[in-house]
């Protein structure tokens, strides 16, 4: 059974930076794409970024484009997301995801860590 446990969240001023990382288990790592989606108070879930088992292909959110980094290690089985110029409006709950070889959705999903900008 795969286990997905995101860490790195916290309070962050406007501005500012702050890199998530999700530790993976119970699979092949290198075998899933992965994904980070966030939600907000009130709001759906929603994509922010995702990145394939190799680690070549990446896709964001225009919403975060320009300013988040999605990168894996496979050696360690954790993927990372790395934020700059947080906004207040980047404020959510941020989950990882793991989509197995194969699937078409993301099955797999950690608990999720607290994200808050402040202005």
């Amino acid at each position: 059974q795969v286990q997905l446990v995101e860490s790195g969240g916290g309070l962050v001023q406007a501005g500012g930076s702050l890199r998530l990382s999700c530790t993976f288990s119970g699979r092949t790592f290198n075998t899933d794409t992965m994904g980070w989606f966030r939600q907000a108070p009130g709001k759906e879930r929603e994509f922010v970024a995702s990145i394939s088992r190799i680690g070549g292909n990446t896709a964001y959110s225009d919403s975060v484009q320009g300013r988040f980094t999605i990168t894996r290690d496979n050696a360690k089985n954790t993927i990372f997301l790395q934020r700059n110029s947080l906004k207040p409006e980047a404020t959510a709950v941020y989950h990882c995801a793991a989509r197995a070889l194969g699937t078409g959705v993301f099955g797999s999903w950690g608990q999720g860590t607290q994200v808050t900008v402040s202005s």
